[in-house]
């Protein structure tokens, strides 16, 4: 699928963590194979055409699903993936962009894909250990050879976004982005570049799905994440329960304050959103026909 058409088919895309299920890694619980598949085709049909997933997502498990899923529609949609999170026997994660993780990862992604190329394919973090410009080397020789289509970046910043712009084009930029991050690497964004925005919902703390005192399954990142552990979600929890009792009151819902607050932003193309359900992914697309003014996005941001 061209990369303008899948961009332009929905505002939101597919937050591939969510079908990480039982194999553990970056993931949000449970959630079984056919229940996986399901989920993705539904999403597929109701308009969603670009699939975001990476190896960390569930050591595979993720990667594996989505390739099942759109085995005979593969053309139908967009699938990105991501490489330089890898990870020992002993399942203890680390960071490594060096040429040669890279290129094994690719070569791996394509597999658990079972597809012979990667719509999309995206250094996932910064590694302060390895020059950015050899993996992109990779990804040039990949892009030449049909693996992938695209190239792009996650969570970057403007020295390595620069230094990979001297090897190949860089055509997509992903950080989180919503009501209490908006990256400085967005004003790098021009005509010709993409910008993905992850965490849309902030892991639940937007939508107030995560409260205080809430507890995880033992699979979900959530449970068990140092990040998660470090981050303020208490200050965030405590500051949107002030705003979704204004929105109650406005008629209006956090996932539909946190999609109109993105999509006011003209720099950003799509917003990843992760769902387990057809119910949350319904909840969702009707969103869409009840998004708050602009006048009470700014009254909702004046809380926070």
């Amino acid at each position: 699928m061209h990369i303008k058409n899948a961009f332009q088919a929905h505002s939101i895309g597919f937050g591939g963590a969510s079908i990480s299920g039982e194999g553990k890694g970056y993931g949000f619980g449970p959630i079984s194979e056919t229940n996986s598949i399901d989920l993705l085709n539904e999403s597929l049909e109701k308009g969603i055409k670009v699939f975001d997933t990476a190896p960390i997502y569930g050591f595979g498990t993720s990667e594996v699903r989505m390739g099942k899923a759109f085995a005979k529609c593969r053309e139908e949609v967009f699938i990105c993936s991501k490489g330089g999170i890898t990870w020992d026997q002993n399942k203890r994660v680390d960071i490594d962009n060096s040429p040669q993780t890279i290129r094994r990862m690719l070569e791996s992604s394509l597999k658990s894909l079972d597809s012979d190329y990667i719509d999309l394919y995206m250094i996932h973090w910064p590694d302060p250990r390895s020059d950015i410009r050899r993996a992109i080397e990779v990804l040039a020789r990949a892009k030449e050879k049909g693996k992938i289509n695209h190239i792009g970046l996650c969570n970057t910043n403007q020295e390595d976004f620069l230094k990979a712009q001297e090897i190949e084009k860089i055509e997509v930029l992903q950080s989180e982005f919503n009501l209490f991050n908006k990256p400085e690497i967005l004003e790098q964004i021009k005509d010709q570049i993409y910008f993905m925005g992850w965490g849309t919902l902030d892991k639940g703390i937007i939508s107030g799905r995560v409260t205080l005192g809430r507890t995880f399954d033992p699979l979900d990142a959530r449970s068990w994440a140092p990040w998660w552990k470090k981050s303020p979600k208490n200050q965030k929890i405590e500051k949107m329960k002030k705003v979704l009792s204004f929105l109650k009151e406005k008629g209006h819902s956090g996932t539909e304050l946190a999609l109109a607050y993105n999509n006011s932003f003209s720099k950003l193309s799509l917003s990843l959103v992760g769902f387990r359900n057809s119910q949350q992914l319904d909840s969702l697309l009707k969103s869409f026909d009840n998004l708050p003014t602009s006048e009470i996005i700014d009254e909702a941001i004046q809380l926070l």
